[in-house]
């Protein structure tokens, strides 16, 4: 049988991206289009039906990208990016970017209330894919002793010595700016998840401060809602200034 050309661009992009690591980007459709020699409309056609077969997705400012399950994170109780992405039965691994003492940032210095910190920035991977970019602050006197090595083997609540309370986690939408976006494999201006936390001791002194920006289409927050008044508000919204 006679094979129309947008059926075989889309038997060649299942052959193509079929293993390919989930979340990884496609070539924009203009790209394919001069590839394939054929029109937007027809590479359009191919996309739609490969994505039919559940092996790609897309999402507005982002393009299209290889489908597959995202990460659930819970935020029931307090945690590590490490043990949510094991939880789901992925490789955890992490790279330190960036580790060093200095100056704090004048939000930092309000958060934290002292004049120097620690900073680690860092990329976690599941399965070997960058899956988020975290940036870590907390009072040099309190880091003092933890080295590079320290931060890219366990996670900041392990090595501190002492006992934290709770965390309060803030999370909201961004886009991607050119650092990010080349840290997590996404193309500039994709969408992004943008989570601050805090984490205090028992006292309600805060000891950490962290920033964890994710791809949006890798994540997904999960959060069980006690039986509450009947409302249509969401619990915890907040206009954004």
């Amino acid at each position: 049988m006679r094979r129309i050309r947008y059926q075989e661009i889309a038997e060649e992009l299942r052959t193509r991206f079929g293993d390919a690591p989930v979340g990884s980007v496609l070539p924009s459709e203009s790209e394919m289009s001069a590839e394939f020699g054929a029109s937007r409309v027809t590479i359009r056609r191919a996309l739609e039906l490969v994505r039919d077969d559940g092996l790609i997705a897309a999402r507005q400012g982002f393009g299209w990208y290889v489908a597959g399950d995202p990460v659930r994170q819970s935020l029931e109780t307090l945690g590590t990016i490490e043990s949510q992405i094991e939880g789901v039965g992925k490789l955890s691994e992490r790279k330190v970017e960036e580790f060093a003492f200095e100056d704090a940032p004048e939000r930092v210095r309000r958060i934290l209330g002292v004049d120097q910190v620690l900073r680690v920035k860092r990329v976690n991977l599941a399965d070997g894919e960058p899956f988020a970019v975290v940036t870590v602050w907390c009072p040099a006197d309190l880091g003092a002793t933890l080295s590079r090595r320290d931060v890219e083997r366990r996670p900041f609540y392990e090595l501190l010595d002492v006992e934290l309370r709770g965390a309060t986690q803030t999370i909201g939408a961004d886009i991607a700016a050119r650092d990010d976006a080349q840290l997590l494999g996404v193309p500039v201006g994709a969408p992004l998840l943008r989570c601050q936390r805090t984490t205090t001791d028992h006292s309600g002194r805060i000891l950490l401060l962290s920033e964890h920006i994710f791809a949006a289409h890798r994540t997904e927050f999960v959060v069980e809602l006690p039986q509450a008044e009947p409302s249509m508000t969401p619990s915890g919204l907040r206009l954004v200034d």
